[in-house]
């Protein structure tokens, strides 16, 4: 679990962040969701260290991040999975080298325990047997299993996702939610994913944040944004064609259950 509580962040005289305080829960998925410039990835950046709050308190599991010295940061750090926009992979190391590299960085393990780690988490991630193709030897879909398996290698007890499905196609795009979400069940990861997929809004939205104009205007699960009242959510998330379809069905069950 990972609670902030009161998070202020400014640049030059813009406020970004403006007393923004939720909590993050513990084996769910957990959303924000946000137009552009509302905010999203500061948080996010924020919640791992790579931007200081200007004022407010981030707290893992109990323990203030806040207050941590940079050594308790780093071994903090070693809990934490990421999940980059654009895979990230290094195209010059083949897909078992780059799942390898947060073993070589942080572990002391022998080279067979690493493969065996390396296959394990490309047996869940579906890839079996691509641990010696390059990336660009393989499609966008699988660069992103590619990408999540880099992400659990080290068993994180937090999973940051930033738009896992940037670039990919609907069902694709399905099959990265789903093992998102799979594997944060599976493991009680603390998941938290920025994202504008509506789709993955309404089938992996266990907790969502909303964020507006650097402040918290709604949060709930995947059911309770088909019924909120919030003009402002509804204004965002209605957009979607698939939503406003999501809400008349949902709608229609209520009335006929």
């Amino acid at each position: 679990m990972i609670e902030f509580k009161n998070i202020f962040k400014k640049f030059s005289d813009k406020q970004v962040l403006n007393d923004v305080s939720h909590t993050m829960l513990s084996g769910k998925t957990n959303l924000i969701i946000g137009t552009s410039g509302s905010g999203k990835t500061v948080l996010q950046k924020c919640l791992v260290g790579l931007f200081e709050p200007d004022a407010g308190e981030i707290i893992y599991e109990g323990k203030s991040f806040t207050q941590m010295t940079e050594d308790e940061r780093k071994l903090l750090r070693q809990q934490i999975g990421m999940l980059f926009q654009g895979s990230a992979l290094f195209d010059s190391l083949t897909v078992e080298d780059n799942i390898k590299f947060p073993l070589d960085m942080f572990t002391r393990d022998t080279h067979q325990q690493k493969l065996k780690r390396v296959n394990e988490v490309l047996d869940r991630v579906n890839l079996i047997g691509s641990n010696k193709k390059f990336p660009s030897e393989i499609s966008g879909g699988m660069k992103k299993r590619v990408g999540i398996a880099r992400a659990i290698v080290l068993n994180p007890k937090f999973l940051f996702c930033d738009e896992p499905n940037s670039g990919l196609d609907p069902q694709t795009s399905m099959i990265i939610d789903k093992l998102i979400s799979d594997i944060t069940k599976e493991n009680n990861i603390t998941t938290i994913i920025n994202t504008h997929d509506m789709n993955s809004v309404m089938e992996i939205g266990d907790n969502i944040l909303y964020l507006k104009d650097g402040k918290k205007e709604w949060a709930g699960n995947s059911k309770d944004i088909i019924f909120s009242d919030n003009q402002n959510l509804n204004q965002f998330i209605f957009a979607s064609e698939f939503l406003q379809g999501a809400k008349r069905l949902r709608m229609m069950e209520e009335k006929n259950p």
